[in-house]
């Protein structure tokens, strides 16, 4: 009997070890999902916000994968992350049930997320923020993001803005978008920025920014300096206002490489002069102007407009061509073969 009693602990055991490994898991299925479901593969939700709802509200420390199946998921309010429970080794993941190294992938399979959330005011203006993270640890992989409905323009003095991705608090660390798609339209679906973030660890990693007014701002910390932000491997194309900002906070730890700035209005706009970044591996091309500074997006108050980056392999001519065909798997990255393809910068790691 003791030693049927012990099997039986140690079968309990690892079935709970197994079952902590593994975390929280929470399936969304926009076509079949109810958000009165328990959230499982076969029963699944149907929204973002629901997930979220649940997440905010579960104390029990430990990983969180939010698994979403292709289809359109419109937020119709903003998504807000603000359980700050989550670890380096036990993160909270929003990530695409099919991802775009995985065998089968195409572009029709990306979940596709809209942001309809209503305008809120803001410091100059109004604000639509889709999902706002305020917690740590965060992953955001495989999604597929639109601009807002809305028009952007209000007066002489202010504007709507619409944020894919918005961080607000400038204590929170490490969040990673990695192989997310972001378009929009300056004239239909705005999209002012893809990702804004306050706080430390901002990292970009295999995206594609398409006709966005700005992909990325990396933002302010608390103290002053913003640590450990990158970008890598990721292609900006068209970008109606900047292809990169980086304001006083960021500091010179900014990791930037096998990135394509392209087509844009400035190609990168900085606030200040005390920071100094590194540029490897990378292509500039094509930009109306090269770099501005502050609210100066022609970059003629600064005698060199690139006087704050060290350039090693860079590249400052050349045509970016980019792939139209929604039938091919990198529609809307570089055509197969082009000028730029070595750099890998787009949504496939593999």
């Amino acid at each position: 009997k003791a030693i049927i009693v012990i099997k039986t602990f140690l079968a309990l055991a690892l079935t709970l070890s197994a079952l902590m490994a593994s975390g929280e898991q929470l399936y969304i299925n926009g076509r079949k999902g109810n958000d009165a479901n328990p959230g499982t593969q076969a029963e699944p939700l149907r929204t973002l916000n629901e997930a979220a709802r649940r997440i905010n509200a579960n104390p029990q420390l430990g990983a969180t994968t939010v698994i979403v199946a292709e289809g359109v998921y419109p937020l119709t309010e903003t998504v807000l992350l603000s359980n700050d429970k989550y670890s380096q080794n036990n993160r909270l993941v929003i990530r695409a049930e099919v991802m775009p190294d995985d065998p089968g992938w195409n572009p029709q399979r990306m979940p596709l997320i809209v942001n309809t959330a209503p305008m809120i005011p803001g410091n100059d203006g109004e604000e639509s923020r889709g999902i706002d993270v305020e917690a740590s640890h965060v992953t955001i992989e495989g999604l597929r993001f639109t601009g807002g409905p809305g028009y952007y323009y209000i007066d002489g003095r202010h504007n709507r803005r619409a944020y894919a991705i918005w961080r607000d608090g400038n204590k929170l660390e490490d969040l990673l978008v990695s192989q997310c798609l972001f378009a929009g339209d300056t004239d239909l679906e705005p999209m002012r920025v893809a990702v804004i973030a306050n706080g430390h660890g901002l990292v970009l990693d295999h995206c594609v920014f398409y006709h966005c007014q700005n992909p990325v701002v990396f933002w302010d910390a608390e103290g002053g300096s913003s640590r450990g932000n990158a970008m890598r491997h990721c292609l900006v194309y068209g970008c109606s206002y900047s292809g990169m900002w980086t304001t006083k906070s960021t500091a010179d730890d900014f990791e930037f490489h096998h990135n394509i700035i392209a087509g844009c209005s400035t190609g990168w706009i900085r606030e200040g002069d005390t920071h100094h970044y590194r540029a490897q591996n990378c292509i500039f091309t094509d930009n109306k102007y090269p770099a501005g500074y502050g609210n100066d997006v022609t970059g003629t108050k600064s005698p060199s407009p690139f006087v704050f980056l060290s350039m090693e392999n860079v590249q400052t001519s050349g045509t970016i061509e980019i792939e139209k065909d929604q039938a091919k798997n990198n529609y809307l990255q570089l055509k197969e073969g082009s000028f730029g393809s070595g750099l890998k910068a787009g949504l496939f790691r593999k």
